[in-house]
């Protein structure tokens, strides 16, 4: 069984096209307080790498592909996130990283704070004395 929640959101379309709707503490399990999305950025690159005290995050990508990896400090996991009605929660003390972003990937972020660089644990060695892992 994954550790991991990923969420399906609804797809409401015609023949207009798709429309999903996000909403906090409805579709997403908190209040969205920050959203911002990563693009352009070349396959060989790897992004992320920390994890956060506090913060909760909900990742989606809504254009390409990408993996999205999460490590609890005893489990690791990874998920290709590939279609827009498909997110999943980055809890608090999941180190992430992001690895092979399509050419055309955008990928969503739905954060449940402002941005604190105090919340942010950059180490992996601390984020596994943190997690008591090791």
């Amino acid at each position: 069984m994954s550790f991991v929640k990923t969420i399906n959101f609804n797809s409401l379309g015609d023949s207009r096209g798709e429309l999903v709707v996000l909403e906090g503490n409805q579709d997403i399990p908190f209040d969205v307080k920050r959203v911002y999305y990563i693009f352009g950025t070349n396959g060989d690159v790897a992004r992320g790498f920390h994890a956060h005290k506090a913060l909760q995050q909900i990742a989606v990508c809504v254009a390409g592909s990408c993996n999205l990896v999460i490590n609890d400090g005893v489990n690791k996991e990874t998920i290709l996130l590939d279609h827009p009605t498909k997110g999943v929660l980055v809890d608090i003390m999941q180190w992430h990283e992001m690895h092979n972003f399509s050419d055309d990937c955008v990928l969503l972020v739905l954060a449940s704070d402002h941005y604190d660089e105090s919340d942010y644990i950059r180490s992996y060695k601390n984020f596994l004395e943190l997690a008591g892992s090791q």
